[in-house]
């Protein structure tokens, strides 16, 4: 397929894909003319998993170079994965060192329980690390509390997250899916949060 037709089936603008194709992040097509290339659905798909990453995701255009550089280098589909997790995952604040140490003294028990070993500069955990130390300086240590249980909720649904890409084919399926899942995923699992604070709320206090 010609550029415009390219444009048509992935729903990105011509003058989007030549900016992805100068950044690296689109393949060269086939040229057939000093000024004309052909293209097939690796394209589209590839172009599909860039404006998952970049548009759902939020993740810069160096995150997305290097998710593409590790699927195209063939690495384990976990570790395509870890990429687009890191650039998704962005720390809030930086906390002084007595507050880190706080925040990992009450995380770690937990993560060895779940069998979870964060990188020492994952996102992730910078971003708990933040959020946790806001708790406490709000003075809402207390709600930390059901942190053990907030965790066996989250692992239960990342099994399902992860179950839930089962039967994918591509690592550029998997990565994409994944991305789009995490970020509206949040979004739904707010949504049903605030869905259920309601019912539970009106059982503890009362509707009146």
């Amino acid at each position: 397929m010609r550029m415009a037709e390219l444009s048509s089936a992935s729903g990105v603008p011509v003058a989007t894909i030549k900016y992805y194709l100068r950044e690296g992040l689109l393949q060269p097509g086939e040229r057939t003319s000093p000024n004309q290339a052909r293209y097939g659905e690796a394209h589209v798909r590839r172009l599909k998993l860039v404006r998952a990453l970049i548009d759902v995701g939020g993740l810069s255009i160096a995150a997305v170079q290097e998710t593409l550089a590790a699927i195209d280098d063939h690495v384990s589909t976990h570790s395509a994965l870890g990429f687009a997790q890191k650039g998704i995952t962005v720390p809030d604040v930086v906390v002084d060192e007595e507050t880190r140490a706080w925040a990992l003294g009450r995380f770690e028990p937990i993560a060895k329980e779940h069998g979870w070993e964060p990188c020492d500069d994952d996102p992730a955990v910078e971003t708990l690390i933040s959020v946790m130390s806001a708790f406490r300086d709000l003075g809402h240590e207390n709600l930390l509390d059901g942190l053990p249980r907030y965790a066996e909720a989250v692992r239960r649904i990342a099994e399902q997250d992860l179950a839930s890409l089962a039967g994918m084919k591509s690592v550029e399926q998997i990565v994409e899916s994944a991305a789009v899942g995490t970020v509206l995923g949040d979004t739904l699992l707010m949504a049903l949060r605030r869905i259920a604070q309601q019912e539970v709320s009106e059982r503890v206090y009362g509707k009146d």
